[in-house]
C-alpha cells in the first residue's frame, strides 16, 4: 500500500494551510499598518483609544458571530463557504487599499471590522474541515500545522504592515502586498476540496444572539469544554490588551519609533509562537 503524501503536499490539507496563512496575514498587515499610521500619522492625542478601538473592532465580531459561522459550516459545503468568503474579502481589501491611499481612518476601521466578520465566519470553517478531509491520526499534525501557521502569518502580518506604514507609508507598496495575499487567500480556497453538507437539515437562525447563547448554553453543559473554551479565550484577551497597550507604551514611554516598536511587536509574536510550540 502507498504512503499517503505529507500533509502539506496533499490537496486534503495544503489548499486549506495556505488559505489560513494568506488570510491571517493579510487580517494582521492590515490591523498593524493601521495602529502604525494612527500611531505616527493621523492619531494625534487620541492616538492611544483609537488603537484601542481598532483591537475592538477586529475582534467584536468573532464575539457575534462565531456561532453564525458554525451554523453556516455544518449547513452547507464547508469548502464552498470558504470560497465565497475568501472572494468577498478580496473587495474588502480593495476598501482598505482606498482607506490607505487617502489615510481615512474611518475608510480602514470599516475595513477592519469587514475583516474580522470574514475572519469570524471563516474561523469554524478552518478547523471544522479537518475531520472532513484528514483521518483521526493525522488530526493533531493538521490542527499543529494550522495554528502554526496563523502565528508566523501574524509574526510576518506584523512586521510587515508595520513596515508598510512607517513615515505614512507608501500606497503602492501597501496596495499591492494587500491584494495579492488576498487574491492568494481565495485562489487557494478554490483548492479545497468539497465537503458536502454536514446537516443539511439545519435551520440557520436569523437572530445571531440566539445563536450565541445556544452555544454558550452548549459550553456549560460538559465542563471539560466549558474551562477549555475558558482558558483559550483568556489567552486570546491577555495576548489582545498586550498588543494594545504595547505601541503607545513604546512611543510615549520609552521614545520609541517605529522600528522599536516593531521589534517590541516582532519579540511578542515570536515569544508566543515559542510557548505554543
Amino acid at each position: 500500500m502507498a504512503q499517503p503524501k505529507p500533509l502539506l503536499l496533499s490537496r486534503r490539507f495544503a489548499p486549506l494551510f495556505w488559505c489560513q496563512f494568506f488570510s491571517a496575514f493579510s487580517d494582521n498587515f492590515l490591523k498593524n499598518a493601521l495602529v502604525f499610521l494612527i500611531l505616527f500619522k493621523i492619531g494625534g492625542s487620541a492616538s492611544e483609544s483609537l488603537i484601542t478601538l481598532a483591537a475592538a473592532v477586529f475582534i467584536a465580531p468573532y464575539f457575534f458571530l462565531s456561532a453564525f459561522g458554525g451554523e453556516m459550516a455544518d449547513r452547507y459545503d464547508k469548502a464552498f463557504v470558504a470560497q465565497r468568503l475568501k472572494l468577498i474579502e478580496v473587495g474588502i481589501a480593495l476598501l482598505a487599499v482606498f482607506g490607505f491611499f487617502v489615510h481615512s481612518v474611518l475608510v480602514l476601521f470599516i475595513a477592519l471590522f469587514l475583516f474580522g466578520v470574514i475572519a469570524a465566519l471563516f474561523g469554524p470553517i478552518e478547523y471544522g474541515i479537518l475531520p472532513d478531509h484528514l483521518q483521526r491520526s493525522e488530526l493533531p499534525a493538521g490542527n499543529a500545522l494550522v495554528e502554526g501557521a496563523t502565528f508566523v502569518a501574524i509574526l510576518l502580518g506584523t512586521i510587515v504592515g508595520g513596515y508598510a506604514a512607517a513615515d505614512g507609508g507608501d500606497p503602492a507598496s501597501f496596495a499591492a502586498l494587500m491584494i495579492v495575499f488576498s487574491v492568494a487567500c481565495w485562489l487557494s480556497s478554490l483548492f479545497i476540496p468539497p465537503t458536502g453538507e454536514g446537516a443539511p437539515d439545519l435551520k440557520i437562525r436569523a437572530n445571531i444572539a440566539v445563536s450565541t447563547v445556544e452555544l454558550l448554553k452548549h459550553l456549560r453543559d460538559d465542563r471539560r469544554i466549558w474551562w477549555g473554551a475558558f482558558v483559550t479565550c483568556w489567552f486570546w484577551v491577555v495576548g489582545a490588551i498586550a498588543l494594545s497597550l504595547l505601541p503607545p507604551l513604546v512611543k510615549e514611554t520609552l521614545g520609541g519609533d517605529v522600528w522599536v516598536l516593531n521589534t517590541c511587536l516582532a519579540i511578542f509574536s515570536i515569544s508566543i509562537a515559542i510557548g505554543s510550540g
